[in-house]
């Protein structure tokens, strides 16, 4: 099976700002992602602390200071928000978490209307 991995439309202008060589650390753990899915092991991706259910993806096994922000809905992975990992920014990296557990609230309240 090849898993699904979308972008939210905020954390695609995130994305877009960040350097070139970075975005395609990025790509190449998002394909990661779509082929292993929930089985894509530790340095690729860990859990969020206080995340709410968010995990990241660790660019460059865990090298690379960008963090895409993402979680499961059903059998399609989101990514949320991109910001910088916790230990080289922690303020950047907590607004990060915060616009990606606000965005996932917002894409489930959008779900139980439908």
């Amino acid at each position: 099976m090849v898993w699904e991995v979308v972008y939210h439309p905020e954390a695609k202008v995130e994305r877009s700002e960040i350097p070139p060589k970075e975005r395609v650390a990025i790509a190449n753990v998002e394909e990661k992602l779509g082929v292993l899915g929930p089985g894509l092991p530790f340095p690729h991706q860990s859990s969020v602390q206080g995340g709410e259910g968010l995990r990241e993806l660790r660019p460059r096994a865990g090298r690379s200071v960008w963090r895409p922000l993402y979680c499961r809905i059903g059998d399609v992975f989101v990514v949320l928000a991109i910001g910088p990992e916790a230990q080289s920014d922690r303020r950047r990296f907590n607004r990060a978490v915060s616009a990606a557990t606000k965005r996932l609230r917002e894409i489930k309240r959008e779900e139980a209307r439908e």
